[in-house]
């Protein structure tokens, strides 16, 4: 049963972690397609910095999250 919920919950942390990448890779996306910004954010070089910085944040949560708590192997 733990090992169920264990499963799960990484599994959905997993996605949860994916689908903010998603997002703000669509808005880099978005910003590099269309080149205007929004009101909020006139300067877009800067405000693509920032949404690197949260894909990268995210990506490596997913990394250490399934390293030291994904699938068991020999090495975890």
């Amino acid at each position: 049963m733990i090992h169920i919920l264990r499963e799960k919950i990484v599994a959905n942390l997993n996605r949860k972690f994916e689908a903010e990448i998603g997002t703000h890779a669509t808005n880099i996306e978005i910003l590099l397609e269309q080149g205007v910004g929004v009101a909020e954010h006139p300067d877009i070089m800067a405000t693509i910095e920032e949404e690197l910085n949260i894909i990268a944040n995210f990506e490596d949560k997913r990394a250490v999250l399934n390293k030291y708590f994904g699938e068991k192997t020999n090495e975890n």
